[in-house]
């Protein structure tokens, strides 16, 4: 996986739940991806505000920083938690291929009635816009927040 340094952002799309953590935001998602680390739901509403809030802070971009990263949260699982926090296996970055529009995307999108994002459209978003629309997109998110996030990033 190719790490780059993302800034710390959250999404409009994401309004509804930043401001009490209630949610994992996709910058924390996408640092949990980095550092190889499956936080669940569970465990996420354990955690402080200003847990959560750091989790969202932290660096995690070069290789001393992502093992920070993880053994920090594998710290806040424990006390939290009194158990290890699961490993993810091996993640699908199709966040980083630029190459083309991945193909869970193009379905999603034709599941909410939009068009297909063209290959400059997809160029034009940033790593972490393209994160999120790949999570939004693949079982088990909430799809209205698809939908809310191409009109943000500018596509519909």
């Amino acid at each position: 996986m190719n790490v780059i340094a993302i800034e710390t952002h959250f999404f409009k799309f994401e309004s509804d739940f930043v401001d009490t953590f209630r949610c994992i935001p996709m910058i924390v998602r996408y640092k949990l991806d980095t550092c190889g680390i499956k936080l669940k739901l569970p465990e996420w509403v354990k955690l402080s505000v200003e847990e959560k809030e750091q989790l969202a802070y932290l660096p995690c971009h070069t290789e001393v920083e992502v093992a920070d990263y993880r053994e920090y949260l594998q710290e806040l699982v424990r006390q939290r938690t009194g158990y290890e926090a699961s490993q993810l296996p091996p993640v699908d970055a199709a966040w980083d291929i630029i190459s083309e529009v991945p193909d869970e995307i193009q379905q999603k999108a034709l599941e909410w009635e939009c068009a297909s994002l063209t290959l400059d459209q997809w160029l034009q978003l940033n790593t972490l816009q393209r994160f999120a629309l790949v999570k939004l997109s693949r079982s088990g998110h909430e799809g209205k927040n698809f939908p809310r996030a191409l009109k943000e990033f500018g596509i519909v």
